[in-house]
């Protein structure tokens, strides 16, 4: 978790803050859901983003 909230503030929250709640639930949310997990690249997961990760993980062997 660490590494998500760092990751957050230095790539999406800008530095002068949001100027309401309704703007940073949007922005964080937007941030987390989209572009974290489905766009950009996890050096720890070979360069994949969480859900490609994910998918890999859960395709058939093809060993049955």
């Amino acid at each position: 978790m660490e590494r998500v909230f760092r990751s957050l503030k230095s790539e999406s929250i800008p530095e002068i803050g949001y100027a309401n709640l309704d703007q940073a639930i949007k922005n964080i949310s937007y941030y987390l859901m989209t572009y974290y997990n489905k766009q950009r690249p996890h050096r720890h997961k070979g360069g994949l983003t969480p859900v490609m990760k994910e998918k890999e993980a859960n395709k058939p062997s093809g060993n049955t």
